[in-house]
């Protein structure tokens, strides 16, 4: 007994030395390989490859994608450079709520038309428009109260727009008069971009940073990138520069899709030398328009004739001496006859 005891303790004390470590996996393993896409984003990355031949017509089958599918399809536009008011109108969705049209040719019919649409947007993006103006920003403070992030500036036209744009969001105090609080109640006090807290906005000049800083000290001007701001609010990932405002949208839809800009274009057919000239495109409207007119002069000339003889008719009926004559000369024809 006392001797098995003392194997086990010998037994205990080699075992004590030993280190034992966690085998590792082959570089190759299957745990390491990427993740597969989803089937959606497959669909989405061949949607994308060949979105300049249904851009004309998207349309006639947005209605039937979901807000998200819409939205996926509007930030590959954007980076194929197809992005435009049409488009955009095309695709809003009410149920967005974050917005990026950087770089793109959409104007303030477009961002204002989104803006009465999607009146949930808490961030967005219009950096590098340069078709944009403050009067569509003023629309996008107007109907979307819960606005927290607007990124702008990129470009000479985004940046004035950016200048213009900040007595926008100094909070305003409207003066009213009522007969009583409780009509009060119902009527806006208040104004400007009074739910936005980050403003992103790389070569903002300092005279409009002074201002933002002295009249809208809720408003943070491009935040780093850390867990909270100077005032102790997190910092999202919308609100940094470095990170596209879409990034999360096309995580998982192949870069391969919008790695060109636009359409290739088309090899043209060497011309024959011995071929007459081709007609340019003024002269072949002017020639289809003249043969139009003299394919339907005929026609022309027959509805003329018809309208002038109903209106001879109807004046007959209608008029008596007219009437009374046409009656005279029937009865001396009849009696000339007779």
């Amino acid at each position: 007994m006392e001797k098995g005891k003392s194997v086990v303790a010998e037994l205990a004390a080699s075992l004590r030395d030993v280190e034992v470590t966690p085998r590792r996996k082959p570089a190759n393993s299957p745990t390491n390989k990427a993740r597969p896409r989803k089937l959606v984003s497959l669909c989405l990355g061949i949607l994308g490859q060949h979105l300049e031949d249904i851009i004309t017509d998207i349309s006639e089958f947005s209605t039937f994608f979901p807000p998200h599918i819409k939205l996926a399809i509007l930030s590959i536009a954007r980076r194929r450079r197809l992005l435009n008011d049409e488009v955009l109108i095309s695709l809003a969705d009410s149920s967005w709520e974050i917005l990026d049209i950087s770089g793109s040719d959409v104007s303030d019919i477009g961002l204002a038309t989104v803006a009465n649409i999607s009146n949930n947007l808490w961030a967005i993006d219009i950096s590098r428009c340069e078709r944009i103006t403050a009067a569509a920003v003023s629309e996008v403070i107007c109907h979307c109260p819960s606005l927290e992030i607007l990124r702008c500036g990129g470009c000479p036209r985004s940046e004035s727009t950016a200048r213009r744009s900040v007595y926008l969001l100094k909070p305003k105090l409207n003066t009213l008069e009522e007969d009583s609080w409780e009509e009060l109640d119902t009527v806006e006090i208040g104004g400007g971009a009074e739910s936005l807290r980050w403003l992103v906005w790389p070569k903002i000049d300092d005279n409009s940073k002074e201002i933002i800083s002295m009249e809208c000290p809720r408003i943070t001007v491009n935040p780093q990138p850390s867990h909270f701001d100077l005032r102790g609010h997190k910092v999202p990932a919308e609100a940094l520069a470095s990170v596209p405002l879409d990034h999360s949208i096309i995580a998982d839809i192949d870069p391969k899709t919008w790695a060109v800009a636009a359409a290739p274009r088309r090899p043209t057919v060497p011309t024959n030398p011995n071929a007459p000239p081709e007609i340019p495109i003024a002269e072949k409207f002017r020639l289809a328009y003249v043969e139009r007119e003299a394919r339907l002069a005929p026609k022309r000339a027959k509805r003329e004739r018809q309208q002038r003889r109903r209106a001879e008719r109807e004046y007959l009926m209608n008029d008596i001496n007219a009437k009374s004559v046409a009656l005279a000369a029937q009865v001396s024809k009849y009696l000339r006859k007779s």
